[in-house]
């Protein structure tokens, strides 16, 4: 109440003059909540994001909004701030996801995927090294913990014997290794259709707040293998495989060899999906949010997927053979 009250009085001081409407836009899996402002005797809307500044800090946020911009892509505009209350004024790019849109009707999936590979395309041309931090091992290696400290310890209830552990730590060098091994580019991180906005130009760019200069195949795999809908294999290939065609030419560093760069793909996104089933997990148990891990299913299925294709990847493998059988113990959670 107390906060709904100060970003009440800001925006009054924002538009003195004026009527003003406000009402809930969306929320998110941090600790930020966005609202949209109606002026109707303008006949315009705004977005305003409200950041407790104890939980988040909005200078990266208006840092890569204009790294976004700058590079020609339709990012929100940062039209007011107050760092100290944790509120910033933004252009509002419309309230039709990506997914939203796939999900009622994925007739123009062809349309919006080949938009959004060549808005990544865009993005990763404009990098520069020394302007975002680095995805490097530490973090990278912080995120994997996540999966067992996480997802099969708090969630699953689920205790290593030490073998395992080896095992499981080997499987994150191996990762890593490929990982660290690939070009470097800018990476938005959460590059997939819940963060992409049918708006003009399309798409519009939400949700980048934690942009990293990292491995290239990162958003790609990010948008592919989504957390909230998934494609046929054969058709989500396709989509790849344009992206790589026309990232090459480009002049990005995907390499000259499709195989070469889909088994990069495969092994950062398989990072990705370990990650993020430990996100999920911590953001039921620690932040009281449902919605979440109720897609850890479609996770394990991408991380089965990857570690049938790659003999390297058999230890792995087996520990999902062992969650499996405690899922199935326990009934599915």
């Amino acid at each position: 109440m107390q906060r709904t009250l100060a970003l009440q009085t800001w925006l009054g001081r924002l538009f003195p003059a004026e009527r003003w409407d406000i009402e809930p836009a969306s929320a998110d899996a941090s600790f930020r909540r966005y609202f949209r402002v109606s002026l109707p005797d303008r006949g315009e809307t705004y977005v305003v994001m409200d950041a407790p500044p104890q939980r988040e800090d909005c200078r990266p946020f208006i840092q890569v909004a204009q790294l976004l911009r700058q590079a020609g892509l339709n990012a929100p505009e940062v039209l007011a701030q107050d760092l100290a209350q944790g509120f910033l004024l933004l252009s509002d790019l419309g309230s039709t996801t990506y997914l939203a849109a796939l999900r009622e009707n994925d007739a123009d999936a062809d349309r919006l995927f080949g938009d959004a590979t060549d808005a990544l395309i865009t993005w990763q041309l404009a990098s520069r090294p020394g302007v975002l931090p680095p995805y490097d091992a530490a973090l990278l290696r912080r995120e994997l913990e996540l999966f067992p400290d996480w997802y099969l310890a708090r969630h699953l209830g689920l205790a290593l014997a030490p073998q395992q552990r080896e095992a499981l730590q080997e499987m994150f060098a191996l990762i890593l290794a490929n990982n660290l091994a690939q070009p470097t580019v800018y990476v938005h991180r959460d590059y997939m259709p819940r963060n992409l906005m049918l708006s003009a130009p399309n798409p519009g760019v939400l949700d980048f707040q934690d942009a990293v200069y990292g491995p290239v195949s990162y958003d790609i795999a990010s948008l592919m293998r989504d957390a909230f809908i998934s494609w046929e294999e054969e058709r989500a290939l396709d989509w790849i495989v344009r992206y790589w065609d026309k990232a090459r030419r480009a002049g990005l560093p995907v390499g000259a060899e499709f195989g070469d760069f889909y088994r990069d793909l495969e092994w950062m996104g398989l990072q990705r999906h370990l990650k993020v089933l430990g996100i999920f997990a911590r953001i039921r148990h620690r932040d009281g949010k449902p919605g979440y891990v109720e897609d850890a299913p479609r996770f394990l299925g991408y991380v089965r997927a990857v570690t049938a294709r790659y003999r390297a990847l058999a230890p792995l493998a087996q520990l999902f053979d062992t969650i499996d059988n405690h899922l199935a113990a326990q009934g599915d959670r």
